[in-house]
């Protein structure tokens, strides 16, 4: 931790905390260093936020909640949401370029986190007038409704993985249902989530309505979920900090979505189009770096093909290359040191424990030393109680595991402590089916993975991936409150 630096930073003008649509400088007189994943270079800092910020931007928000923007209509509401998405895509490219450095990810898929970023902001403009009650029949002289109305001020904390898209994805249903927004972003990887906040001050968002408190978690983190003015808490990341926050919220008496990550399978039957199974399979581990909640790190083989499916996933993973955003590589470096430790741990387990390794990528020449790149891997077989076939390892690990018939293929599905997303590979329509309906999962996909898996499809787990929902117009219901009137006539 370092004071506050001055103009000659890289990027000074997102140094602070984000409150009343203005920049302030933290409580603490202190900021942190940004590293650049793929050269473990320090090129930005942010502001230490404390709990300090926190109440100030609580304040905040509470003073828009009776000011202009909570006087706003849901068109109205949307209208500025929508006008967001649009100033997001005039800032493209910059925004890219920042999320490829401060993520490490390749810049074609920073691109894609940008345009999905707009997209949410588009989506729940559209959608913030079309949330409707309903009536209910009663006796004569009796007549009931309900309405869904905001929370209040909901606290934000989002990870390092994908920052853009978790702003939209995160902010833009609680605004467009009226809510008064307080984020906490991962201090790992937060530049563009600060941007965005500056660009909805430029779309015409009131005072208020957005602030922004960088800082550790726990410090601003804890603090937010700590804070009696917060109404309700939306959180994504590990799950030993989703049971602290879930236990914040309890002391309170609020609500929180909690999604906290996965191990999700993918079920290839002998009769799968391995042609596009493949592809699948290797996208859904490798993409960004494997640091997804919902990547399939667990492809589970019909013994009938394993030999055959086997040697052609190798074949496709001995092609995948590791490099520096500006390469454009199938994949860039993990997060940060300790990230990059952590996955080497579990690749040295696999080996202390005979695993075989099947196949690795390498990493691209020109690649900057100093940077926590890592060869993607596939591993097999695993076997089923084994660390590498049970933990969320969050690096581009793939382990594969073998089964016999569909009760086995469901059961090993079904046999972690997660349940986030699951994939299911089979020419055979029913049997699909079947089978995707008795895997405990939030979302389950026949024949792709993550195909079309946007903003409109509910996402969120159950079990140890969390609860609630986040996306889609689940997210809207989650983000308010049911209000039932009864009126009495006649």
């Amino acid at each position: 931790m370092h004071d506050t630096p001055g103009a000659a930073d890289p990027i000074t003008r997102f140094n602070g905390v984000f409150i009343d649509n203005e920049w302030h400088p933290p409580a603490s007189g202190k900021s942190l260093d940004v590293t650049d994943p793929a050269t473990g270079a320090v090129f930005a800092r942010i502001a230490a936020g404390n709990a300090a910020d926190i109440d100030a931007a609580v304040g905040a928000a509470r003073r828009a909640l009776s000011g202009p923007w909570g006087r706003l209509s849901a068109t109205e509401r949307g209208r500025l949401l929508s006008r967001l998405g649009q100033v997001i895509e005039t800032h493209r490219d910059d925004l890219s370029r920042l999320e490829a450095r401060d993520t490490g990810k390749p810049l074609d898929q920073a691109r894609g986190d940008i345009d999905t970023a707009a997209r949410y902001f588009e989506y729940y403009g559209a959608a913030a007038d079309k949330v409707h009650g309903i009536t209910i029949p009663m006796r004569p002289g009796l007549h009931a409704s309900t309405e869904y109305v905001p929370h209040g001020v909901t606290g934000h904390i989002i990870p390092w993985n994908y920052p853009a898209q978790m702003v939209g994805r995160s902010l833009a249903p609680a605004l467009a249902m009226g809510n008064a927004t307080v984020l906490k972003p991962a201090e790992d990887a937060c530049l563009t989530a600060l941007h965005l906040a500056e660009l909805a001050r430029e779309a015409g968002f009131p005072a208020g309505a957005i602030n922004v408190v960088p800082g550790r978690g726990e410090i601003a983190g804890a603090a937010l979920t700590a804070h009696r003015g917060i109404d309700f808490i939306s959180f994504t990341g590990s799950p030993e900090v989703g049971t602290l926050v879930q236990v914040a919220a309890a002391r309170h008496h609020i609500g929180c979505t909690l999604e906290l990550g996965g191990k999700s399978p993918q079920i290839v039957f002998a009769d799968a189009d391995l042609d596009v199974a493949v592809p699948a399979v290797i996208a859904a581990i490798v993409q960004n770096a494997g640091q997804t909640c919902s990547a399939g790190s667990r492809v589970l083989v019909d013994a009938a093909i394993a030999d055959g499916f086997t040697a052609r996933l190798g074949a496709a993973f001995s092609r995948l290359v590791a490099g520096a955003p500006a390469q454009n590589p199938e994949l860039g470096p993990v997060i940060n040191l300790t990230q990059h430790r952590r996955v080497q741990r579990y690749c040295a387990m696999a080996e202390a424990d005979g695993i075989p390794l099947i196949a690795e990528g390498r990493i691209a020449e020109g690649a900057p030393a100093g940077g926590h790149f890592i060869p993607p891997r596939l591993y097999g077989p695993v076997p089923p109680d084994h660390p590498m076939a049970q933990d969320e390892i969050f690096g581009p690990i793939l382990a594969l595991l073998t089964f016999r018939d569909e009760a086995e293929a469901i059961a090993l599905a079904n046999g972690t402590d997660y349940g986030l997303v699951a994939g299911v590979w089979s020419a055979d329509g029913s049997r699909a089916l079947r089978v995707a309906r008795q895997i405990a999962a939030g979302q389950v996909y026949v024949n792709g993975y993550g195909t079309g898996g946007g903003v409109e499809l509910p996402f969120g787990g159950i079990g140890k991936s969390g609860h609630g929902r986040e996306k889609g117009f689940a997210a809207l219901y989650d983000f308010s409150a049911t209000r039932t009137l009864v009126l009495r006539h006649g």
